[in-house]
């Protein structure tokens, strides 16, 4: 069986309504299949307005918005038209991106007919709510998880680190590796710009401190600017850049009134705002992978991260960046110091972080998955022939 010969069955959550790291690289990974002659249909919430055009086919899947978080959608049924759509396409893989209630019908009905369904996991969900004071249902939404994980042939995380978790919590013991990629076309150290970053009011020689990401509260905001106010406290040099949207950002701005919030940026000026920093903090410990530190890595930056998953993966401690405790506010407010005070120590580690970045090939990347959906529909027919 070729590449050519799949047709995947996608089930996204947010497949193009809202840009994220993990939507970003599910449309990357349907183009790359498309390209290699696989047949792709994708079911997902849409609007009317999406972030980005999507890659490929999509089917709408009926929604409703999340109370408090409108943007997000939440899929609510596996409805007539799209089961008639399903059966049409006739697939003979199924991808589940989300942990949804129409993943898991979709799910039941691929077991129903006999084919191998694939679970891509993109976001530790159990940790979210140790942000909105309810860290006491993780427990309940690690076993819910186990539930649907379970009844998948095979998971695939982006990283050997979530990996690792994932066969801790038990979720299933077929788990393969779907890393990230970055567009060295883009991402480049070259990118650096003073003139942009004077445009800001920095000076040439003021360390900036980099955060890149949705600005949303599970992304570490709290840790980020309490870890601010340690360096302002010890009278450290330094201005804070803060590239990207989201619902939290009035409150990130109250609490950082002396950072620049450059916005949402996209390609070329994404890459350009990126390497105009001297140095990414990246406190979240929700991600399984990071794609905002391999950016930064290939733009030549030390990255001071979470010890958490996906950014173990990526950072090598004290030699392209620092690994800190979560909430760890004085440690990680001592690392930041150190590339604040050393233009050499950040040079040197933002050259090996470049270095690691060289190692992540989007299509070798992607291809690992396509094998990933081979390997299972041969051995769906392997247990079929022996039954």
């Amino acid at each position: 069986m070729q590449t050519a010969d799949l047709r995947i069955a996608l089930f996204s959550g947010n497949y193009n309504y809202v840009r994220d790291g993990a939507n970003q690289a599910l449309n990357r990974l349907v183009g790359y299949l498309l390209r290699q002659g696989a047949q792709v249909r994708v079911y997902s919430p849409t609007v009317d307005e999406p972030a980005f055009p999507a890659t490929g086919d999509l089917v709408s899947v009926p929604s409703m918005a999340i109370p408090n978080r409108p943007e997000y959608r939440i899929p609510l049924a596996l409805s007539g038209a799209v089961k008639k759509d399903l059966e049409n396409f006739a697939p003979n893989v199924v991808h589940i991106s989300s942990p949804d209630r129409v993943a898991r019908k979709a799910v039941k009905w691929a077991r129903k007919r006999q084919l191998p369904v694939l679970a891509s996991v993109h976001t530790r969900f159990e940790t979210y709510f140790r942000y909105y004071n309810m860290s006491f249902l993780e427990p309940l939404v690690e076993a819910w998880l186990r539930t649907l994980y379970r009844k998948c042939d095979a998971l695939v995380a982006p990283s050997e680190s979530m990996a690792q978790v994932l066969r801790q919590q038990r979720m299933n013991y077929d788990i393969d590796i779907w890393s990230r990629g970055v567009d060295r076309d883009i991402f480049d150290p070259s990118r650096r710009d003073l003139q942009w970053r004077q445009a800001l009011g920095i000076d040439d020689d003021m360390p900036v401190i980099g955060f890149l990401g949705r600005l949303v509260m599970e992304k570490g905001l709290d840790v980020f600017s309490d870890t601010i106010d340690q360096l302002k406290r010890r009278n450290v040099r330094h201005k804070v850049v803060v590239v990207g949207e989201g619902p939290a950002r009035g409150w990130f701005e109250t609490r950082l009134p002396d950072a620049a919030f450059v916005g949402f940026q996209g390609g070329a000026d994404l890459a350009r705002a990126v390497a105009s920093m001297d140095m990414l903090f990246n406190p979240s410990v929700t991600e399984t992978f990071g794609n905002v530190t391999l950016e930064a890595m290939a733009c030549g930056l030390p990255v001071v991260a979470a010890k958490a998953t996906g950014s173990q993966s990526l950072v090598d401690d004290n030699r392209s960046g620092r690994l800190i405790t979560p909430g760890a506010i004085a440690q990680f407010a001592e690392a930041l110091r150190s590339y604040c005070e050393s233009p050499a120590l950040r040079a040197e580690h933002g050259a090996a972080g470049e270095q690691r970045s060289l190692d992540y090939s989007w299509d070798a990347i992607n291809q690992a998955v396509a094998d990933t959906y081979i390997r299972l529909i041969r051995q769906r027919r392997t247990e079929a022939k022996g039954a």
